[in-house]
């Protein structure tokens, strides 16, 4: 109790003020359960950046055009940071060796990662098939470059003495394996076809009396 005093009075007993009482909330259990929920989450999507940073390495991607069957050249590739790359198998930049000189197994796209099952040492010879060379001159060739894996027909043309109708034409289908050009411009084409076919192809080509047409591009 306290006491107050006025001039000329003696002490005389005042009112006291009850305290405050300050009323605790209570959190309720389902806010309680999202914010741990939340501060986990973020622990998680900490760790997987750190995880994704760790795993960056430098792998080989593709340059250029690369069609298939055909040998790959070190400047048909370029090295790449790839950070992540889980469930991916690309080829690391260490490997470059080890790729350059083997065969595109299917076409290669320019800004995509190289892989080792897109590769292969195999040629383009299937079971049952030989491989010939045929030179043509420029004007013989269907398209103006011919790649590896084109589809070629193999069309016999009459001969002087022949009086057959054109549609008596031999046909035998084949794939192109390789090509070249040579210094007088003729180009040869490196040829997959049955080896029941190789025979009639190499006569026909003796006697000049073949022509080349090109039925579908690789």
């Amino acid at each position: 109790m306290s006491v107050a005093t006025r001039s000329g009075t003696g002490p005389v007993d005042a009112p006291i003020a009850p305290p405050k009482v300050v009323r605790q909330r209570r959190m309720r259990p389902g806010l309680l359960g999202l914010a741990v929920l939340l501060i986990a989450l973020g622990g998680l999507g900490a760790a997987f950046a750190v995880t994704s940073v760790r795993a960056t390495g430098t792998y080989l991607a593709i340059a250029r055009p690369v069609e298939v069957g055909r040998q790959l050249a070190a400047d048909d590739l370029v090295p790449v940071q790839v950070a992540g790359g889980q469930g991916l198998s690309p080829v690391p930049t260490g490997r470059l060796d080890e790729v350059v000189g083997k065969r595109a197994a299917v076409s290669l796209t320019p800004g995509t990662l190289l892989t080792m099952s897109q590769l292969t040492d195999d040629p383009l010879l299937g079971p049952g098939q030989q491989q010939l060379a045929l030179g043509l001159g420029p004007a013989e060739v269907p398209a103006r470059e011919m790649h590896p894996g084109d589809k070629v027909l193999l069309v016999s043309t009459p001969d002087s003495d022949d009086d057959r109708p054109a549609g008596a034409a031999t046909r035998f289908e084949a794939t192109v394996i390789d090509t070249a050009t040579s210094d007088d411009d003729e180009v040869v084409l490196y040829l997959a076809l049955a080896v029941r076919d190789v025979p009639a192809v190499v006569a026909l080509s003796a006697q000049e009396r073949i022509a080349v047409v090109l039925t579908g591009a690789a």
